[in-house]
């Protein structure tokens, strides 16, 4: 079992920054994949970003590419999203989600953007960005 604790949310101007982290528990943190997304109200949750589980590979989605970065630190059984220039419309719950490949990933080169994918999730924290 994983447990996920999100921090770091909060109010901020636009074009300003945040940094969540993603903490863990979890003895096996560095085996699984991490994905953070967001939901904002009335809207469906949306993949924000993904890092595999060795941390080798990264991706986004289009909206926030150039302004975030995916980073973890297995010794710390953590994640981090940092969040530069954010707009308006990034206000959203934000929620790290943890899933262990095991063997569909030997070398950690996968991350996952379908919230399905994941077995775990955070409680989420509140990120508004005012304009």
């Amino acid at each position: 079992q994983v447990q996920l604790v999100e921090s770091g949310g909060g109010l901020v101007q636009a074009g300003g920054s945040l940094r969540l982290s993603c903490a863990t528990s979890g003895r096996t943190f560095g085996s699984y994949a991490v994905g953070w997304f967001r939901q904002a109200p009335g809207k469906e949750r949306q993949f924000v970003a993904g890092i595999s589980w060795s941390g080798s590979t990264a991706g986004y989605a289009d909206s926030v590419k150039g302004r975030f970065t995916i980073s973890r630190d297995n010794t710390k059984n953590a994640a981090y999203l940092q969040m530069n220039s954010l707009k308006p419309e990034d206000t959203a719950v934000y929620y790290c989600a943890a899933e262990n490949p095991r063997g569909r990933d030997p070398y950690g080169r996968t991350y996952y953007s379908q919230p399905l994918t994941y077995d775990y999730w955070g409680q989420g924290t509140q990120v508004t960005v005012s304009s």
